[in-house]
């Protein structure tokens, strides 16, 4: 996979190589090479995705609040504590009108990547294939091959840009009528001939990182038509449901006529709450999938973030207000760097959802997003992410820039000033 940038050398007890052929491809991610970079360099670091404010201080005091009554100080119940569950259900069934029993169809995980990790082990065989959206988050590949399965990406690229549309201008409405900026869509057709009779499984990410988009009803309604027909099973992404702008809606696939019972939906309290470092997640599923799931997760963590559980049913829990204000001011955010990276001479690909901001570079006239990346901090003290670790297919996202924008908003005007240096020289 793209996203890693070394792989382990043959030094050892004889000549085969200490990591396993199936982890061959995977060193030190771009992440942990670009934030230390910024730390050398004292650079505005916009390549990793979390916050730099805490969440709502009620959630972490009731995070204090557990580990001093000594609820989660010790191993929690192997599924998850009932609270965070129930509420976890409660959830399902008040956004989206999935009902959820919480003591067989819901699983706490050690975040969502624990929860990917743990789906794609308990779910895919050796030689299976597993079709997912690129570009895409870089775990995706990693716990592919650890599973044993073959990965076959779709890509997503970007809308043709309406006649006379400026560069950052809105793409057609979506045919149940919702005006969308413009942004990366999915090729349905691509994704039809992908399916194999190998195919095991979808694995989806909506709202989707790094692009930003925020698959339609349309869009869902004939991902769930291909997994019936191919009784197909999915497992969905969904860690950015709460992060959506300019009234854009997520959609559960579970939601669809026959994905009840063949859908993994996954999501997390960490980007919903801004307390990413404490790795809780939670998987539902029909019974028989979350059995399934959790037969894998009890030998990778077994258990993990007791009091966090706690703190993250309650969270749940806050009122529509708080979900509210999280979108506004997230949203507020995108438009201040969107400006800033417009202004800078970047090609603007608005997201609809999440945290980052995808940008093309040509317009300055490089097509390199890694050289261009590695120099950026040097040139102007910021630090963004080249797009191409995403990629299996590394041309498509080459001249491709990913921009986090979960952050201050003095951080990110501070930003924009120093990018400004790049279209004056």
């Amino acid at each position: 996979m793209a996203a890693m940038t070394s792989t382990a050398s043959a030094a050892g007890p004889g000549p085969r190589p200490l990591l396993n052929r199936r982890l061959a491809e995977f060193g030190t991610t771009i992440f942990a090479e670009m934030s230390a970079l910024a730390l050398r360099t004292g650079s505005i670091n916009l390549g990793q995705g979390f916050p730099d404010t805490d969440g709502p201080e009620a959630v972490r005091e009731a995070a204090v609040r557990a580990l001093r009554d000594g609820r989660g100080n010790q191993y929690p119940p192997g599924p998850g504590i009932p609270e965070l569950r129930t509420a976890v259900a409660d959830h399902q069934r008040r956004r989206y009108g999935l009902e959820c029993d919480p003591d067989t169809e819901v699983l706490v995980t050690a975040g969502a990547t624990e929860a990917i990790a743990a789906a794609l082990l308990a779910l895919v065989e050796p030689g299976d294939e597993v079709i997912a959206l690129e570009p895409y988050y870089d775990s995706y590949a990693a716990c592919i091959a650890m599973a044993g399965g073959t990965r076959v990406p779709v890509t997503l690229r970007p809308a043709p840009r309406p006649d006379g549309a400026a560069p950052d201008g809105a793409a057609p409405g979506d045919a149940d009528g919702a005006a969308a900026p413009r942004g990366f869509r999915l090729d349905l057709d691509e994704l039809r001939d992908a399916v194999t009779k190998r195919t095991r499984l979808l694995l989806l990410n909506t709202p989707h990182n790094p692009t930003g988009t925020v698959l339609t009803h349309a869009e869902l309604a004939e991902i769930a038509r291909l997994a019936v027909e191919h009784d197909l099973l999915v497992v969905t992404d969904e860690v950015y449901e709460h992060l959506v702008y300019d009234g854009a809606r997520h959609i559960p696939l579970a939601t669809f006529p026959g994905m009840r019972e063949r859908t993994v939906t996954i999501s997390s309290a960490g980007k919903t709450f801004s307390f990413t470092g404490w790795k809780v997640g939670w998987v539902t599923a029909a019974a028989e999938l979350v059995t399934a799931v959790r037969s894998a997760k009890q030998f990778l963590t077994y258990v993990s973030s007791g009091p966090f559980q706690y703190a993250a049913a309650e969270a749940l829990a806050l009122p529509d207000s708080y979900f509210d204000g999280l979108r506004r001011d997230l949203q507020a955010g995108r438009d201040l760097l969107s400006a800033g990276l417009s202004e800078a001479g970047f090609e603007v690909y608005r997201p609809s959802a999440t945290y980052f901001i995808t940008t093309d570079i040509r317009p300055l006239g490089e097509s390199d997003g890694f050289a261009f990346c590695r120099a950026l901090p040097e040139r102007i003290g910021v630090v963004a992410i080249p797009n191409a670790v995403f990629y299996d297919h590394r041309h498509e996202g080459a001249p491709f820039v990913r921009f986090a924008f979960c952050k201050r908003p003095e951080v990110l005007r501070e930003a924009a000033e120093r990018l400004l240096k790049l279209r004056n020289g």
